[in-house]
C-alpha cells in the first residue's frame, strides 16, 4: 500500500486536492496505522491502495478534456472505479522519494488524514491543510494571521510578520512587497481590498493609518480608493486575478473574502482547483474563527484597558440568597453588554465577579474615547440597576461599580483551555488598571493622565474630570481639569494601602462626565 505522502509524490497533487477527492467520494478514506520506523516524526500514517493512482490519472484526463469537478464526480459514480483492496501494511513502507522532506509539509498530510477524521466518516479541510495563500485582517486592515504561503507569495514577509501590529497594514505590505508589484493582477488585489475597506475606512482614516508609504504610493492608493465602489460586508465574495508576473506563464487565482466579527479572511485559490472544500470550511464559521484565533501569534498593539469591580461584592453575596445573587450578576453584565459591543470592547480574563475589557484601535473612532465613553455609560447603567434592586428588595444597599482605565502598548494573545479560548494582555497596563479599579470607591471611574493625554483637544473638551481635595476649612472641593499622584491622595505608609505603592507615582484623575453629541450617538 501507499502512504499518503508517497501518494502525493507519485500523483503530483496537493494536500488540499487529495482531501478534496476523499471528501467528494472519488478516493477511499485512508487506512490509518501506526507508522513504521524510518517515516520521520509521524506516529501514525494514512495508507491507500496502489489502484487509487489510476483513479487520479482518470480525474486528470477528464480535467484535460474540459470537464468540471462536479461533472467528473458524476462520471466516476456512474462508472465506479475499481479500487483493489490490499492487505494492511506490515510497518515496512516503500522507500521515500529522494525529494521527500521528512520534516516538511508532506508529513502534515499523514497527521491530518488521521486527526481530521470525523464520526460521520468524512474528512474536512482545516487551516493546516490550506496550501495556498491565506490571511486574516482586522477592522483596520492589519494582518493578524497569515500562513507561510501568504507571507512569501503575497505579503513579501519571508522573515515573518512584524511583531508590532501597526506595522502589518495590508496596503503597506501589498504596495511594498517585491513580488506583488510584478504580478499582472496586482492592481486588482489592491482594488478588491480597497472596495472592502471603503465600508469601514474613510479616506481620512486611510490617510491616518500608521504606514511608511511614500508619496507616490499614497497617491496611487487614494486614486484607487476614489475609483472603486464599496462592497457590502457579508457572506463570501470573490474576484479572479492573475498572480503571474508580466511576460511569464499565467497563474489565475480566485481571491475569496469571508467576513467575521473578528475580521476578514482572504484566500487565494488556484482557478483550476475545486473551491467547494474551502467554501465548506468557510461555512463552519465558529470552528474556523476559533482555529484562526488559536493559531494567531501574539502581537504588540496599542490598547486601552477597562477593569470594573462591584464594591462590597462579598457583603452583597452574603446578604442575598444564592439564586438572587446570580440573578443580580447576570442582570448586571447583561445590561453592560450592549455598551461594550457599541464601543468595540474585547472581553478579557478576570477573576471573581468583576470584568476586564480591551479596546483596540478602530478605523473611524478613537479607541481611548471609546473606553472612556463606555465606562461612563456603564456607570449610568449601574445607578439604574441599583435603584431597581433597592425597590425590589427594600434595602438600603447601593450597588456601585468601581472602574479603572489606562492605556499603553502591550502584547495581546490567546491561550487555550480544554473548553475555550481566553484573550489576555501581558504587561503593566493591565496591572495598573486593576489597581485603579481597586483605588476607585463609591462607584467612581479613575483614569490615568497618560490615557487622557491620548485624546485630541476637541475630544478632551467633552470630558469633565478633576480631583476632589480637602480645603483648609474642612469641606471637600472639586478642582476641575487637574491630576494628582496616587501618593498625594492616600497615605501609602498605611498598611491597608500597601497594594497601591507600585502605582504611587502614577498621575490620575476622576472621570466626572462625558458629553456625546447627537450625531455621534447616531453614528455609533
Amino acid at each position: 500500500m501507499l502512504t499518503s505522502k508517497h501518494l502525493l509524490a507519485k500523483a503530483g497533487i496537493s494536500r488540499a486536492t487529495l482531501n478534496n477527492y476523499i471528501a467528494l467520494g472519488i478516493l477511499p478514506r485512508p487506512l490509518v496505522q501506526r507508522a513504521a520506523p524510518g517515516n520521520g516524526r509521524a506516529l501514525r500514517l494514512g495508507y491507500f491502495p496502489h489502484s487509487v493512482l489510476g483513479v487520479i490519472e482518470k480525474v486528470n484526463s477528464l480535467k484535460q478534456e474540459g470537464f468540471t469537478m462536479a461533472e467528473i464526480v458524476k462520471i466516476l459514480k456512474k462508472e465506479p472505479q475499481r479500487v483493489t483492496p490490499e492487505p494492511a501494511p506490515e510497518l515496512a513502507p516503500e522507500p521515500a522519494p529522494a525529494a521527500e522532506d521528512e520534516g516538511g509539509g508532506s508529513q502534515a498530510v499523514d497527521a491530518i488524514l488521521e486527526t481530521n477524521e470525523h464520526p460521520g466518516g468524512e474528512l474536512r479541510l482545516t487551516l493546516d491543510q490550506i496550501d495556498y495563500p491565506a490571511y486574516l485582517v482586522n477592522s483596520r486592515f492589519e494582518v493578524e494571521w497569515c500562513n507561510q504561503e501568504a507571507e512569501t507569495q503575497i505579503l513579501g514577509q519571508s522573515g515573518g510578520l512584524p511583531r508590532d501590529i501597526i506595522e502589518r497594514n495590508i496596503f503597506q505590505m501589498l504596495l511594498s512587497g517585491p513580488a506583488m508589484g510584478k504580478a499582472e493582477g496586482w492592481n486588482e488585489i489592491l482594488r478588491f481590498h480597497l472596495a472592502l475597506a471603503k465600508n469601514r475606512l474613510s479616506k481620512t482614516a486611510l490617510l491616518n493609518l500608521e504606514t511608511q508609504l511614500g508619496s507616490d504610493e499614497v497617491e496611487r492608493l487614494l486614486h484607487l480608493y476614489d475609483e472603486v465602489d464599496p462592497i457590502g460586508m457579508g457572506g463570501i465574495i470573490h474576484t479572479q486575478l492573475n498572480l503571474g508576473s508580466r511576460g511569464t506563464a499565467e497563474q489565475w487565482r480566485n481571491l475569496y473574502a469571508a467576513f467575521f466579527r473578528e475580521g476578514i479572511f482572504f484566500a487565494y485559490v488556484a482557478a483550476d482547483e475545486d473551491s467547494n472544500v474551502l467554501l465548506a470550511l468557510l461555512a463552519r464559521r465558529d470552528l474556523l474563527i476559533q482555529d484562526l484565533l488559536r493559531k494567531r501569534r501574539p502581537f504588540l498593539t496599542p490598547l486601552a484597558v477597562l477593569v470594573a469591580d462591584i464594591q462590597d461584592s462579598v457583603k452583597i453575596c452574603a446578604e442575598l440568597p444564592p439564586e438572587e445573587y446570580f440573578e443580580l450578576i447576570n442582570n448586571l453584565w447583561g445590561a453592560m453588554q450592549p455598551k461594550l459591543r457599541r464601543y468595540y470592547a474585547t472581553h478579557g480574563k478576570h477573576a471573581g465577579d468583576g470584568m476586564v475589557y480591551y479596546f483596540f484601535p478602530q478605523p473611524d473612532c478613537n479607541y481611548v474615547l471609546n473606553a472612556i465613553r463606555c465606562a461612563h455609560e456603564m456607570q449610568e447603567t449601574m445607578r439604574k440597576i441599583s435603584r431597581d434592586w433597592q425597590n425590589r428588595k427594600n434595602w438600603i444597599n447601593e450597588l456601585q461599580l468601581n472602574i479603572g482605565l489606562d492605556e499603553g502598548q502591550e502584547w495581546f494573545g490567546t491561550y487555550e483551555t480544554p473548553t475555550h479560548l481566553e484573550f489576555t494582555v501581558l504587561g503593566d497596563t493591565v496591572n495598573r488598571t486593576a489597581r485603579l479599579s481597586k483605588f476607585a470607591r463609591a462607584g467612581s471611574v479613575w483614569v490615568s493622565k497618560n490615557m487622557l493625554s491620548k485624546l485630541t483637544t476637541a475630544e478632551r473638551e467633552n470630558v469633565r474630570f478633576g480631583i476632589r481635595r480637602k480645603s483648609e476649612a474642612g469641606p471637600e472641593i472639586l478642582v476641575g481639569s487637574t491630576y494628582s499622584r496616587i501618593s498625594n491622595l492616600i497615605d501609602l505608609s498605611n498598611a491597608k494601602y500597601e497594594k497601591f505603592r507600585e502605582v504611587g507615582i502614577l498621575p490620575v484623575t476622576e472621570l466626572l462626565d462625558v458629553t456625546i453629541e447627537d450625531e455621534e450617538i447616531e453614528r455609533t
